[in-house]
């Protein structure tokens, strides 16, 4: 299990899933597998299609996990005071309005504007995993601050989530939801010793209540994972992660991946593709880019005067490359915002993937040289310490 825990793994397998699931959507089975995601599946009250299935189901599995790591960098980690937030806050909250703004450019405020989150969203485990490949020799700053940066993205998108794209939420529901996630982290609490397995499978049907009730409530399901991880005792959450972790890397994220990429190809020449393809297509890897070195810079006026060059330009450059992989979040984004706007939907699906491949050549590029240069720099640095699974040396 520890290779697909692995950083690298964990981006290969997404990408490779996604790239499957575009190649097969254009071949004589692409009828068949559409069909079959488009299939209603039936589970007690809950008659979902099978692509509803992944990603309201399953990926509430990985936002659990999401909500667990933010948890552990705000009470433990690099986000546990304002003095260490505030720089990758500001890069952060840059990377999200930069995009904004050039996706709203490009759609002018018609009916396609409802599309401006998509390039808001960066994918942690693609970009360490880039970074991870190409960063041999890199201080571990920089990795951190990559990882800070994209936690925090990921608290943005979850709020993204809750906030715009739920409908006449049912109160009652949310209340209900409310008393059962209150119970899960009250259970967290004592699991442990003989009562852990009675405890664990008790929490497990709360979890499954709660995500129903967040469901029927007219919320996205997968904001039940974030609430859940939020609220579950620290030593268990990590002991839950720690176990799901490789089912997530290897099976939820590929499968979601893979299932948001079954789209046709429209036969249209490029001056018939929409406004939002442009948009998303350009807001991601050159918003993110832009936004984030501009966030970062901005941010590093929060230090203390020698404390300003520790993140330089042309890092904060090649983690603004990173930061524009969207894929996971902004494959969920693209496919809440055009619901039952198939074919813009499908024009997303491809700029999301096509700005994400910029995003990865740009930043392989960029981590590269980068590595290269501190290499060159620091001769004697040559000792790795292993950090997650990107070897690094201490500045």
């Amino acid at each position: 299990m520890s290779i697909i825990r692995s950083e690298r793994t964990a981006a290969g397998l997404l990408l490779g899933a996604a790239v499957l699931g575009l190649l097969l959507a254009n071949t004589p089975i692409g009828p068949s597998l559409l069909d079959l995601q488009h299939a209603h599946l039936a589970l007690g009250p809950l008659d979902l299609s099978v692509g509803h299935w992944i990603s309201d189901g399953l990926l509430a599995i990985f936002f659990f996990i999401v909500a667990v790591e933010l948890k552990h960098e705000l009470v433990v980690g690099e986000l546990n005071s304002v003095k260490k937030a505030i720089h990758p806050a500001i890069a952060a909250v840059g990377g999200v309005i930069v995009p904004i703004a050039i996706y709203l450019a490009f759609t002018a405020g018609g009916d396609l504007a409802d599309g401006w989150p998509i390039p808001t969203a960066t994918d942690i485990a693609f970009a360490l995993g880039v970074l991870a490949v190409f960063g041999r020799g890199l201080p571990n700053r920089l990795r951190v601050f990559l990882l800070a940066l994209a936690v925090l993205d990921d608290l943005i998108a979850i709020l993204i989530i809750a906030v715009f794209f739920t409908t006449d939420p049912n109160l009652t529901e949310l209340a209900l939801a409310a008393v059962t996630v209150a119970a899960f982290g009250i259970l967290s609490r004592f699991l442990k010793g003989r009562m852990r397995w009675p405890i664990g499978v008790l929490m497990l049907l709360i979890a499954c209540l709660t995500w129903w009730l967040v469901y029927d409530s007219g919320v996205h399901a997968t904001i039940a994972g974030v609430a859940l991880g939020l609220v579950m005792a620290r030593k268990p959450a990590g002991k839950a992660t720690h176990a799901l972790e490789p089912w997530s890397n290897g099976l939820i994220l590929p499968l979601f991946a893979f299932s948001a990429a079954l789209v046709v190809i429209p036969a249209v020449s490029p001056a018939e593709l929409s406004p939002a393809f442009w948009g998303i297509l350009v807001a991601l890897p050159v918003g993110k880019l832009i936004g984030i070195t501009l966030g970062g810079w901005l941010g590093s006026y929060t230090r203390p005067r020698t404390e300003r060059g520790r993140i330089s330009v042309p890092a904060l450059l090649t983690i603004g490359a990173l930061g524009g992989i969207g894929f996971t979040v902004s494959l969920l984004m693209n496919e809440l915002a055009f619901a039952g706007q198939d074919t813009v939907r499908a024009e997303g699906t491809l700029a999301v993937l096509l700005g994400s491949a910029v995003s990865i050549v740009a930043a392989g590029f960029a981590v590269t040289g980068l590595a290269r240069r501190y290499r060159r720099l620091h001769p004697n640095s040559r000792t790795p310490e292993k950090t997650g699974d990107t070897p690094v040396v201490r500045p």
